[in-house]
């Protein structure tokens, strides 16, 4: 089994080397609308492939540009009729919520895009479907994902080990209470 896994790794290695980085870019950048794909597994592929830098940035770069291209895409295209049937319908609930998702700060919305395993297409859509501000998203998209690129760069392939060690679960707690700095800053400076 470990020798198929690795002649897998190998193929994936050599396909993405042969291509590029604008490789990596794609993986990543169709992980961010495409939910069933793992961005874990692209993101350790990428730092095989071309190196724990290059990769930070690259899957920064893909990640943003995915999630903006999905909350806009619905933002355009979908968030009229969306709430045209909701009022239509007067659910009422559905309404709410849409209210609560314009309103939610800066800072918790960069937490929730810095955790690693929030499901980032329902929140793109999500976002996209509500009143949310698009420069509150597009921030908090940055600093959010910066943090989540850099925890999967950092676990790579070993999840479980990582998980269950308790210096990583430290540096995760390191990591998202400085996404809320960060977002306290930002969002004061720039009143977001």
């Amino acid at each position: 089994m470990s020798d198929q896994i690795k002649t897998l790794v190998d193929n994936a290695v050599f396909f993405l080397s042969s291509f590029g980085p604008i490789s990596g870019v794609l993986l990543i950048y169709l992980e961010s609308i495409i939910p069933i794909l793992p961005l874990s597994v692209f993101i350790a592929l990428n730092i095989i492939t071309f190196g724990d830098v290059i990769v930070f940035l690259i899957s920064l770069f893909a990640t943003v540009l995915g999630c903006t291209t999905s909350f806009f895409f619905f933002r355009y295209f979908f968030s009229k009729k969306f709430r045209k049937f909701y009022k239509k319908d007067k659910v009422k609930q559905i309404e709410d919520l849409m209210k609560k998702l314009s309103r939610i700060s800066f800072t918790n919305l960069t937490i929730i895009l810095a955790l690693p395993f929030t499901p980032a297409f329902l929140v793109n859509i999500a976002a996209g479907l509500s009143r949310m501000p698009a420069k509150r998203f597009l921030c908090a998209c940055v600093i959010g994902k910066a943090f989540m690129v850099y925890f999967w760069g950092y676990v790579g392939t070993s999840l479980f080990e990582s998980v269950t060690d308790i210096t990583v679960l430290l540096k995760i707690g390191f990591m998202l209470i400085s996404a809320y700095a960060i977002s306290k800053t930002v969002s004061k400076k720039f009143d977001i």
